[in-house]
Formats: structure tokens, sequence, C-alpha cells
């Protein structure tokens, strides 16, 4: 799952990368350090017969169909394994894919009221993107809201103490094939959506200031004192 993340540095490396030219949205977005659902997130994304583009979506994807954009609060993230079937993800897995860009995310675990909160990333220190899902929905009065979701798979070995789940992180040879608007088929997607290698992580406790999703600075990342090894497949803090 995923249900926090940040974004420090992520945008202008994945611009560079993806050789993205409107690069105007990157400014409106300050360093995060505590994305949470419902709030706006850089997107990448690449639609017929127009340049790969950074764009701004709302965190929570409200399909088209839907009768209000609160729909968005329950699909913050969508799974791997049956987006290309559920009804609010196939149409979006089919003709709107889109990046993700992340610096890293938080996982919890614990059981009770208290969870101890955790800060992953690429034990490389790069940013990386998630595999994610975007949608265009129009409201009564005629105006426009892009919504996004990040799809998840299983977790690999290393992050599995955490949690069973974990966002799907793809590496930078699959982002042109993720992006294909011309691409359509589930059989040559699905493919794509697996778990990151376990050896490319790592992962520290971190405090609980990081569950309120108004404190939003550096210090959420900053190593909680009482390191500890985490409990075994204790549940999340947001579902998977």
């Amino acid at each position: 799952m995923c249900g926090r993340f940040t974004l420090i540095e992520a945008i202008p490396w994945l611009a560079e990368i993806l050789g993205l030219e409107n690069t105007e949205s990157a400014g409106k977005v300050p360093a995060r350090y505590n994305v949470s659902p419902g709030t706006d997130v850089a997107i990448v994304r690449s639609r017929e017969n127009k340049p790969r583009e950074l764009a701004l979506a709302r965190w929570g994807l409200v399909p088209f169909w839907a009768k209000d954009p609160d729909f968005g609060a329950r699909t913050i993230n969508a799974r791997s394994e049956t987006a290309a079937q559920k009804p609010a993800f196939r149409a979006a897995f089919r003709y709107r894919r889109c990046l993700i860009p992340a610096d890293g995310f938080y996982e919890w675990s614990g059981s009770g009221r208290k969870k101890q909160p955790w800060f992953i990333h690429l034990e490389n220190g790069k940013p990386f993107a998630f595999a994610g899902l975007w949608e265009s929905w129009t409201g009564a009065d005629g105006s426009v809201l892009e919504t996004c979701t990040i799809l998840t798979t299983e977790a690999n070995e290393k992050l599995s103490k955490l949690h069973h789940r974990m966002p799907v992180i793809l590496p930078e040879a699959s982002y042109a094939d993720w992006l294909n608007p011309r691409e359509n088929r589930t059989k040559a997607l699905q493919p794509l959506l697996k778990p990151y290698p376990s050896d490319a992580f790592a992962y520290y406790p971190v405090s609980e200031r990081v569950n309120s999703p108004r404190n939003d600075d550096a210090a959420c990342i900053e190593r909680y004192e009482e390191e500890k090894e985490p409990p075994r497949l204790q549940g999340s803090l947001f579902g998977d």
C-alpha cells in the first residue's frame, strides 16, 4: 500500500530523465515531506499525439462516472493484480497511465492504536517513480477535476516485515512502456507491475509526527531515537 510519501527532489529528476519541457507545474509544488491523500501531486503522463507532460492531479482517483468527487477518498491505491478489471480503474488502466515521482514513502507497523511509522527509501538515495493511473472528472457546473491513484503489489521480502503490500515502483527502463498511450493490452502491461527488488531498499523509524497531515517538514523524515526491529505483518494505517 501507499498512504503517505515524500516529494523533495523527484520532480526535476524525473523531468530531466524524460526530457520534459513544460516544467512550469513543478514550481507550484514545494518540497513535500508528508504528502497525504486528497492533496495535489505531480504526475507525468503521455497522451496520444501530445508530448509527455508534467501535470498536477489530486491524490484519490475519481472515475469519470462517479457522482461526486468524494469517491476519491477510497481510491488512493489500486491493486495492480485487479486494476485492469475493476470498474473504477479499468478505463484509466488502458488509456490514462502515469508516473508519480517520489523520494520515499511511509509505512506503519505495530498493533492497537499506537503504531510505529517507518520511512522507506532507495538505499542509494535516488528518487523514483510509482506506477499510477489518472482520470478526469467533470462536475455538474462544468468544472474539471484531475485525480490519480498509486498501484500496489505484493511486498518484497524486505518490506514484508512492515506490511504485505507495497507501491509499484517502476525501473527507469519501463517508463516508456508504461507511458505509451498506444499500448492498452493488459498482457503487455501487467508484467511491469511487480515488486521492486528487496536489496534496493532501506528504512528506519521516524516519529509519530508524520501521523498528522498538518506536519509537512523535514522533521518528518528524521530518524527516531528508539530504533527497533518492526513486528512482522501487523497491519497498516491506511489499508492496501
